[in-house]
């Protein structure tokens, strides 16, 4: 885990450097724009049409009950927005990583290899629709599991370590595809992620935490007005695109050190 330490500590040097701050507002000025128009034109038709199912299938009474069996009573009125955010949450996921992926990773790439890796070869085994595919595929995985999980979020605790597992698997997939894109072949990329795969599960993890934080910031918002929710989006967006770069400073560092020496043990076998 020295190696994963060692990038950490790299990353989180380079998160401070000016490009990187910088590189986070195109991101995220492309998620607020979109996401600006989508909940200005969907949200509270949203809102409006959990909360007419609610009343016509008398889902209040039944989730009333239940509430108040748990002691959260307080929280009847909010279950349909409740419902609406987190419906939103996973979309809004997707948009942050593909921008990451699109508008901000090709900078980390030049940035870290350019920076400490000038050497080390380029083979070119992947693509930009090639990361999009893998943040598709990941997020068609990602949403399933996410819904079937939502009830979790009567229980906080279980809520959370649902959020940090997806997030790890998710993160672990995208990101370490984008960090090895420029550098690494197809079977180079493989074998890495193979030989690798606890410790880029591990590194996923971590980031999980963190990219937990924006949707318990969600959950928290749903007892404030619905007018507040569009400031809280904002603030879950600007979250998301700081712990991607981050996430994908750190992948970058270990995958790159770690194809380096991957070169260097096929070199002298």
């Amino acid at each position: 885990m020295k190696a994963v330490l060692n990038a950490y500590g790299r990353a989180l040097l380079s998160q401070l450097h000016g490009k990187m701050l910088m590189l986070s507002i195109v991101p995220f000025l492309l998620s607020v724009a979109l996401w600006a128009v989508l909940l200005y034109f969907c949200l509270q038709p949203m809102v409006d049409y959990l909360h007419a199912a609610f009343v016509e299938h008398g889902l209040f009474d039944a989730s009333g009950s239940w509430l108040n069996a748990i002691g959260l009573g307080v929280l009847k009125t909010v279950v349909p927005p409740l419902i609406a955010m987190l419906t939103l949450l996973p979309l809004m996921i997707l948009t942050a990583l593909i921008f990451i992926g699109v508008a901000a990773m090709p900078f980390v790439v030049r940035h870290v290899g350019g920076r400490h890796y000038p050497l080390l070869e380029k083979k070119r085994g992947g693509s930009i629709a090639g990361s999009v595919a893998a943040a598709l595929g990941g997020f068609a995985i990602f949403v399933l599991v996410w819904f079937l999980a939502l009830p979790l979020y009567l229980f906080p605790p279980a809520a959370l370590l649902v959020q940090v597992l997806l997030w790890g698997w998710l993160t672990q997939r995208v990101m370490s595809y984008d960090a090895l894109a420029d550098y690494a072949s197809e079977d180079e990329r493989a074998e890495l992620r193979r030989a690798h795969r606890w410790q880029l599960m591990s590194i996923g993890v971590v980031s999980g935490v963190a990219g937990a934080i924006p949707g318990m910031v969600w959950v928290g918002g749903a007892t404030i007005a619905v007018v507040f929710f569009p400031f809280l989006a904002a603030a879950s967006i600007w979250l998301y695109v700081l712990i991607f770069i981050f996430t994908g400073l750190w992948f970058e560092y270990y995958c790159l050190e770690a194809l380096q020496q991957q070169r260097a043990c096929t070199t002298t076998e």
